[in-house]
């Protein structure tokens, strides 16, 4: 929920030309959406709370796309200013990142509250380091009860982004193939964005 609330603030960065409706429309909906889904959490109404998080990243999702739709259109027009250009391919890039974790974490093994209940973590989209240790090098290492948090998947999200592929997880499943195949096209174009414009400052 942070990483998205995050995502919200990096839109901030962008200017109002570059983005759908005024910069604080997205924090203010992931902010106003984050309380029923919390609720939802504690109360233990795990499919809607499950729905509700469906919603929120969809939601954060679309904008994201949205906005780096309208900054490649702006590039031929040279409307916008260099930096304006430069600092809103820099959020995107880095909501980027903060997205696709989100996804990650949230569709990986039935989501965290599944994980959360099984208590260990031996089967997902995503082969971590971890699970492929024999059981007394987890004992060893006090990793018996294991299972990954966001930060595990921010880590698998921020290699997608920088190496365009897994570093140290392999990906098992289809649809977790697809979202990181459609991640590393948006960083790259991000990316590619952003040098090409440097270049062109230069």
């Amino acid at each position: 929920m942070l990483a998205l609330l995050a995502v919200g603030g990096l839109r901030l960065a962008l200017p109002e030309s570059l983005s759908a409706g005024p910069a604080w429309l997205l924090i203010a909906v992931v902010a106003v959406l984050m309380i029923p889904t919390v609720w939802a959490r504690y109360r233990e109404m795990d499919m809607l709370n499950k729905m509700l998080g469906y919603v929120l990243t969809s939601i954060v999702t679309l904008d994201m796309v949205w906005s780096l739709y309208l900054l490649i259109a702006a590039l031929p027009s040279k409307k916008e200013a260099p930096q304006d250009l430069l600092r809103s391919a820099a959020a995107l890039w880095l909501a980027n990142i903060l997205v696709f974790a989100s996804w990650y974490w949230r569709l990986d093994a039935g989501g965290p509250r599944a994980r959360e209940l099984r208590g260990v973590h031996t089967d997902g989209a995503f082969l971590f380091p971890q699970m492929v240790l024999d059981q007394q090098a987890k004992r060893e290492m006090g990793e018996q009860c294991w299972s990954p948090g966001f930060v595990d998947y921010l880590f698998l999200a921020f290699n997608t982004s920088t190496a365009f592929s897994p570093t140290d997880s392999p990906v098992l499943s289809r649809w977790a193939k697809l979202l990181m195949m459609v991640q590393a096209l948006i960083s790259f174009a991000t990316v590619a964005l952003l040098a090409a414009r440097a270049v062109n400052i230069l």
